[in-house]
């Protein structure tokens, strides 16, 4: 019956009583969201399209915990994509390896699932004067 439940995760319970825990996707997506914005050196999650509605959600004080997250679960498996922007100066591949190793930690201890893959992807850098605006010089092109 499991096997008919499409975009859910199904494990077998433990626990001496029987029954199933089922995880929805989106639960496990939003674990592994919140694991990844934990680690120091990660400004964002998600590309440039997902960043602009992220941007709108968080105006209206309803952030995408999932942004920027892609998950297959299976019965006893995960697999996750992770798309990311980073802060300058950060060693990319430090960062990606914290990454990965947040959102495994988070997969099997708060989910309880294996893990086959966690997939980092860094597609931008922030550099703060970025956000900054103006600076008060004056632009060197017309």
């Amino acid at each position: 019956m499991a096997n008919d439940i499409t975009g859910k995760q199904a494990a077998e319970n433990s626990a001496a009583q029987g029954g199933k825990t089922t995880i929805e996707d989106a639960v496990v997506a939003k674990i592994a969201g919140i694991a990844a914005r934990d680690v120091p050196g990660v400004h964002a999650l998600g590309g440039g399209a997902a960043r602009v509605v992220g941007a709108i959600r968080d105006a209206l004080n309803s952030t995408d915990l999932a942004q920027g997250i892609g998950v297959e679960v299976g019965e006893k498996q995960v697999a996750v994509d992770v798309t990311l922007v980073a802060e300058y100066p950060v060693s990319l591949q430090e960062l990606a390896g914290a990454v990965r190793a947040s959102v495994y930690r988070a997969m099997q201890e708060l989910v309880g699932l294996e893990v086959t893959e966690v997939n980092v992807t860094i597609n931008d850098v922030h550099i703060p004067s970025e956000d900054e605006g103006d600076d008060g010089q004056e632009a060197r092109v017309q």
